[in-house]
C-alpha cells in the first residue's frame, strides 16, 4: 500500500492548509452577513458594549467553559476507551480488564451527560439575566426619549428592538458563542487525537478537507442570499400586517377585503419561495458534507479491512480492529463540528446584526433633558407665564412667533383659532414635551428648563381628546400604580367628574376589565375616565384639549358639569372647538398662523367683534340651524 504514499502525503498537506484557511474564512469579518440590515458599528466594538452586560456573570461563563471542557474531553476520550476494549476482546483478556474499562466509559459518559446538564441551564439563566436587563435598559431609554423623537421611529420598530432583537442576543449568549468555541475546540482536539492514534489514517482524513472547503464556500454565499430574502419577506409581510390590522375599519367601509387578500397571497407566495430557496441550500449542502463523511468512513474501512486481513502496517502505523473504531467514532466528531460552524456564524452575524439595531436606539440621545444645576419643584401655585416665546418643529417654519401671555395661578385660560394656529403646541411646550428655540416659559416664575422634567411634570393632569387606556381594570387605569391612592379616593373622584354614572351600572364595579385602548367602552366613557385619572393624582395645573370633541350630548352635559367643578381646583388650559365650552374662562386666548391676536373674557371679546366673534356667531348659527 506504499504506492498510495505520495497522493495521501500531497493530499494531507492541501487538507490541513484547507482547515486552516475554512476555519479562517468562516470567522472573517464580512459585513455582508449583516442580513437584511446594512451595518454601521464594528463587530469589535459591538462585542465591546454586549461585554458591559455579561461581565456581571464572567464566573458563570468561566464555570460553563470548565464544564465544557469536561464534555469535550469525553468526546476525545471515549472512542479511546473503546479501542482499548475492542483491541482487548482480540488478544487475551480477563472479563474483570474488560468491566473496568466499560465501567470507565459508563462513568465518564454520566459526566459528560451531567456537564452538558449544567451547561444547558447555567447558559440559559445568564442569557435571560442579560437579555432582562438589556430590555429594562431599552425600554427605559425610550422612556427618556422626547416626543418628536418618538414620532420619528415607528412603534414597531421599537417593539422589534425590544423583543425580537433581544431574543436574538440571548442567543448568542446562550448557544452561538459556546457552541463556536467548543467546535473550534473539538476539531482540534479530535484532529490531535487522531494524529496521536494513527497519523497515515489522520491524512487519508485530511484529503477530504479540501471538498469540505468547497462546499462551505459555496453554501455561504447561497445561504446568505436566501436568508436575506426570508429576512426581507418577513420583514414586509409583519408591516403589511400591521398596517392593514389597524386600518381594517376602512378597508371593510370599502370592501377592499378582496383586493388585501390578494395582496397578502403575493407577500405570502415571496415569502414561501424564499423559505423553500432557504430549505434548499440547507438540504443541498448538508448531504454534500453528509457524503464526504461517508467516503472517508469507506475509505477507512477499505484500508483497514486490507490491513486487518492481511495482518499489514499501513505506511509504518499498525492498523488494529480498535483503531479502525476508534477512527470511525473520531470522522464523525470531525466533520459535525465542520459542518455546524458556518451554520453557526450565519447565526452569530444576524445575532450581532439584531444587537447592532438595539444599540442604534441606545444611540439616541434625548433632546429634553435636566440641565446640571436643575431644581426640584416641591410646590407650585400655579402662575404660568410665556415672554416672547418661538418654536418651531422643523427648521424655519415656525409655529409660534413671539407668543406672549400670562395666567394667574387658579385661572381658567381657553386658546381658540383655527387648525394648526398652535393651540396644541402651547400645551406641549408647557409641559415640556418639546424645548422652544427662544423666550421663556415660566411656572411660578421659574423657567421651566431650570426644572426637573420629572419634578415638573408631576404637577400636570392632561386630558386628550384621544384617550388612551391601559389593559386592565378601571381602577388600574385609574391610579396608575399609585399605591397611595385608596379605592375611596378613586371612588370620590369618579362621583366628582361623574364617571360613576357608568361605573355603576357595571357589573365589576372599579374591577370592570378595560380592553386594549379601552374599546369596550365609548369615547364619552373614555374621557370621563381620563377626567377621574386627572383628579386622583391632584395636578395643581389641568391641560384640557379637545376632551369634548365627538362626544354625544348627553355624555357632554356630564363632561360640562365635571368641567365647572374642575375649573375650580386649579390653574386651568384647554383647547376646544366648541365655544360653549369655554365661556366661563377666565381668559380666552385667540391664535393665527402662531400669533396671538386677541384676548380676552368671553364678554370682551364679543363685544370687540373681531375673530373670536366671528367664531363665535358662525358656531351659533351652525347650532340653531341644526
Amino acid at each position: 500500500m506504499g504506492e498510495y504514499f505520495p497522493f495521501i502525503y500531497v493530499g494531507s498537506i492541501v487538507g490541513a492548509f484547507s482547515l486552516i484557511f475554512l476555519i479562517a474564512f468562516i470567522l472573517m469579518k464580512d459585513k455582508k452577513q449583516a442580513i437584511g440590515f446594512d451595518r454601521n458599528m464594528k463587530d469589535s466594538d459591538i462585542i465591546k458594549r454586549l461585554l458591559v452586560y455579561a461581565k456581571p456573570h464572567v464566573k458563570s461563563f468561566i464555570t460553563v467553559l470548565l464544564v465544557m471542557l469536561f464534555s469535550i474531553a469525553y468526546d476525545i476520550i471515549a472512542p479511546l476507551i473503546v479501542k482499548d476494549i475492542q483491541d482487548k476482546i482480540k488478544t487475551e483478556f480477563t472479563m474483570n480488564e474488560v468491566l473496568i474499562e466499560v465501567a470507565i466509559y459508563a462513568s465518564i459518559l454520566i459526566i459528560s451527560l451531567i456537564c452538558t446538564y449544567i451547561q444547558a441551564i447555567v447558559l440559559q439563566k445568564i442569557g435571560q439575566k442579560i437579555v432582562s436587563a438589556i430590555r429594562e435598559d431599552l425600554f427605559s431609554h425610550i422612556q427618556s426619549l422626547s416626543h418628536s423623537q418618538l414620532n420619528l421611529t415607528p412603534v414597531g420598530v421599537l417593539v422589534t428592538r425590544v423583543t425580537n432583537d433581544t431574543n436574538s442576543v440571548s442567543v448568542l449568549f446562550t448557544n452561538i458563542i459556546v457552541n463556536l468555541v467548543k467546535n473550534c475546540f473539538m476539531i482540534i482536539g479530535v484532529l490531535v487525537a487522531m494524529l496521536m492514534l494513527n497519523y497515515m489514517l489522520t491524512l487519508v482524513v485530511l484529503c477530504f478537507v479540501p471538498f469540505i472547503v468547497l462546499f462551505t464556500i459555496i453554501f455561504r454565499k447561497f445561504s446568505r442570499r436566501a436568508y436575506r430574502r426570508v429576512k426581507d419577506g418577513t420583514t414586509d409581510i409583519n408591516i403589511f400586517l400591521s398596517e392593514n390590522l389597524s386600518g381594517m375599519k376602512i378597508i371593510q367601509l370599502f370592501n377592499r377585503e378582496e383586493k388585501k387578500i390578494i395582496d397578502f397571497e403575493e407577500k405570502n407566495r415571496k415569502l414561501g419561495a424564499a423559505k423553500r430557496q432557504q430549505i434548499f441550500v440547507f438540504g443541498i449542502f448538508r448531504p454534500m458534507i453528509y457524503m464526504l463523511y461517508i467516503s472517508s468512513i469507506l475509505c477507512l474501512f477499505y484500508i483497514g479491512a486490507k490491513g486487518y486481513i492481511d495482518d499489514l502496517e499501513f505506511l509504518g502505523q499498525e492498523i488494529t480492529s480498535g483503531v479502525v473504531v476508534a477512527f470511525y467514532m473520531y470522522i464523525s466528531k470531525f466533520f459535525n463540528p465542520i459542518q455546524t460552524l458556518a451554520e453557526q456564524f450565519n447565526r452569530l452575524q444576524a445575532a450581532l446584526a439584531s444587537a447592532e439595531k438595539i444599540f442604534t436606539i441606545f444611540d439616541i440621545k434625548p433632546e429634553i433633558v435636566d440641565s446640571p444645576d436643575a431644581i426640584e419643584l416641591e410646590s407650585v401655585r400655579g402662575d404660568i407665564e410665556f415672554k416672547d416665546v418661538w418654536f418651531q418643529y422643523v427648521p424655519d417654519e415656525w409655529v409660534l412667533k413671539g407668543v406672549s401671555f400670562k395666567v394667574n395661578a387658579g385661572e381658567t385660560a381657553a386658546f381658540v383659532g383655527s387648525t394648526g394656529s398652535g393651540k396644541t403646541t402651547i400645551l406641549s411646550l408647557i409641559c415640556r414635551n418639546y424645548d422652544i428655540q427662544k423666550g421663556e416659559i415660566l411656572i411660578d416664575g421659574i423657567d421651566i428648563r431650570k426644572i426637573k422634567i420629572a419634578s415638573l411634570r408631576k404637577h400636570f393632569g392632561q386630558m386628550l381628546q384621544d384617550v388612551f387606556l391601559f389593559a386592565g381594570t378601571i381602577k388600574s387605569n385609574i391610579v396608575l400604580r399609585d399605591e397611595s391612592i385608596t379605592d375611596e379616593d378613586v371612588m370620590q373622584v369618579c362621583k366628582y367628574v361623574n364617571a360613576d354614572h357608568f361605573i355603576n351600572k357595571l357589573p365589576n364595579g372599579l374591577n370592570e376589565e378595560v380592553r386594549e385602548r379601552g374599546n369596550n367602552f365609548s369615547a364619552g366613557q373614555r374621557q370621563l375616565l381620563s377626567f377621574a385619572r386627572v383628579m386622583a393624582h391632584k395636578p395643581a395645573i389641568m391641560i384640557l384639549d379637545e376632551a369634548t370633541a365627538n362626544i354625544d350630548t348627553e355624555t357632554e352635559l356630564l363632561i360640562q358639569d365635571s368641567l365647572e367643578k374642575m375649573m375650580n381646583v386649579g390653574t386651568m388650559l384647554m383647547v376646544a372647538h366648541r365655544l360653549s365650552t369655554i365661556k366661563h374662562a377666565d381668559k380666552i386666548i385667540v391664535l393665527s398662523h402662531g400669533e396671538i391676536i386677541e384676548q380676552g373674557t368671553h364678554a370682551e371679546l364679543l363685544e370687540n367683534k373681531g375673530r373670536y366673534y366671528n367664531l363665535y356667531m358662525l358656531q351659533y348659527h351652525k347650532e340653531q340651524l341644526q
